[in-house]
């Protein structure tokens, strides 16, 4: 009788998300990037294997009767944090943090670990990118020294394994896992295998012992996370940390939470002496001015479920070439180039041949076709040399026929400008079609389109005047 021979089969593999497909093409079919599919080494193919069945870990019960005593969430000390969490870590689970390079990942996680360790929980500190002395310096400038932080500089992932299992920490922070390599596992660190590998078996040891795991992860210069993108379905949460290099702003934001919401956001000031959280950051996107100016508008933006005031303004001079300028500044380009033809076309505001700059203050970035109206007040405003009444916002979406569409959370937006100190906003007709009324103290102006809008702050023949209601019928 012979003995047949193992089939070999090759695959190839892309380097930077881990697609894998048997024949070799010049783009990933997953994230179509160009040239980085590479072959692997063949692998023999026995036949289909039949699964048996094994010894059970814990018997099945009734969902009623499982505990959730342990796997309710823990505040960590942060509550900015602890706000996009969902409440705070929750014991077994494991968040990835990724964030680009310099942006104070690191001191944000030396940060929570400090304060989880101040709570009276062991922690325990993995650095696999600089040296223990490194990162006790950066504890002694925040003041992030603590009997019960453990710190240990180590690449190597059985090594880690180690210190969890003399340790036995109640939270365990791993800075970053692309720089943690696995014995025995083919390729380099941070590549998609080794990646793949660390990550389960960090994932596997918070499990067992429900133990809070937060990792670090690199980005991509498209700002995507490093590494396959199997990563993301490992672990529980996925934290985006984003801010500008020239502020001191940071934001955290939710990409995927399997304990609590993915529409909030957190707020934190990055100062050379460690980062802490802005439980109000409304006032760090207002620009204060001596006198009014033109060309400034305020609007009330949602970052998630929270309501953030931010002021818009713009500048329009002479073009001096051919093509004018349009340029914008924390501003989606498209949607002002929208905003500038609507303000054209339907508003009679000459923009044609003139530059036109654009920009948020502070850093803030509004996206939502919330900020449109403010976006079109202050270029109108900029253009006419008139000026928008400081104490009014303004917040509506503007279609293409020059209509101003509703927003989600208009009082909401209206209660956190009369918190601030506003007494006038503009916002689109409600359903009722209902006009001026008062909320909270402010007068709330309701415009069913653009040229309405620039008729109740008049601006075309006043300059500075409080808004006018705009004339029945």
């Amino acid at each position: 009788m012979t003995r047949s021979t193992p089939r070999t089969r090759s695959a190839h593999r892309c380097t930077e998300c881990g697609w894998e497909t048997p024949k070799w093409a010049g783009r990933c079919g997953e994230c179509q990037a160009w040239g980085s599919l590479v072959e692997l080494a063949p692998t023999a193919v026995k036949g289909a294997s039949r699964a048996v069945p094994t010894a059970v870990t814990s018997a099945a019960v009734p969902i009623g009767q499982v505990p959730i005593e342990d796997s309710q969430s823990r505040s960590c000390g942060v509550p900015e944090l602890d706000r996009v969490l969902g409440g705070g870590l929750v014991p077994g689970a494991v968040v990835l943090l990724a964030g680009e390079p310099g942006v104070g990942k690191s001191t944000l996680l030396l940060e929570v670990a400090a304060q989880t360790a101040r709570g009276g929980s062991r922690t325990l500190y993995v650095s696999g990118e600089e040296s223990a002395a490194q990162v006790r310096l950066r504890a002694d400038r925040c003041r992030g020294v603590h009997h019960d932080l453990y710190l240990a500089a180590e690449t190597d992932l059985g090594a880690v394994l180690t210190h969890v299992e003399e340790l036995k920490p109640d939270l365990l922070v791993v800075d970053s896992v692309q720089t943690i390599a696995a014995q025995g596992v083919e390729g380099v660190p941070g590549g998609v295998t080794q990646v793949k590998e660390v990550t389960a078996a960090l994932v596997r040891q918070a499990k067992s012992r429900g133990m809070a795991t937060v990792l670090v992860g690199h980005v991509t210069k498209d700002g995507g996370i490093a590494g396959p993108r199997v990563l993301e379905h490992l672990v529980d949460v996925v934290l985006q940390f984003e801010g500008e290099r020239a502020t001191r702003l940071r934001m955290v934001r939710a990409v995927k939470n399997r304990y609590g919401p993915v529409d909030e956001v957190g707020c934190f000031d990055l100062s050379g002496e460690g980062i802490s959280a802005v439980t109000d950051p409304s006032g760090l996107f207002i620009s204060r001015h001596h006198e009014a100016v033109p060309g400034t508008c305020v609007s009330v933006t949602l970052e998630g479920r929270r309501p953030l005031l931010a002021e818009i303004q713009a500048l329009v001079t002479a073009s001096t070439g051919e093509r004018p300028r349009r340029t914008t500044s924390g501003l989606d380009p498209a949607r002002a180039a929208m905003v500038l033809a609507v303000l054209e076309a339907r508003a009679r505001v000459p923009l044609m041949s003139r530059d036109v700059f654009v920009s948020t203050v502070g850093g803030a970035r509004v996206q939502e076709p919330a900020g449109d109206l403010a976006m079109a007040l202050a270029v109108a405003s900029a253009a006419q040399g008139l000026v928008v009444p400081p104490e009014l916002i303004a917040i509506g979406e503007i279609g293409l026929a020059g209509e101003l569409r509703r927003v989600p959370e208009v009082d909401r937006r209206v209660s956190e400008a009369q918190r601030i100190g506003f007494t006038y906003a503009i916002v689109p007709v409600g359903p009722d079609g209902a006009g001026p009324r008062h909320v909270d103290g402010m007068e709330v102006f309701a415009a069913p389109d653009l040229r309405t809008a620039l008729r109740i702050v008049d601006l075309r023949t006043a300059r500075g005047r409080a808004p006018k209601r705009p004339p029945v019928g």
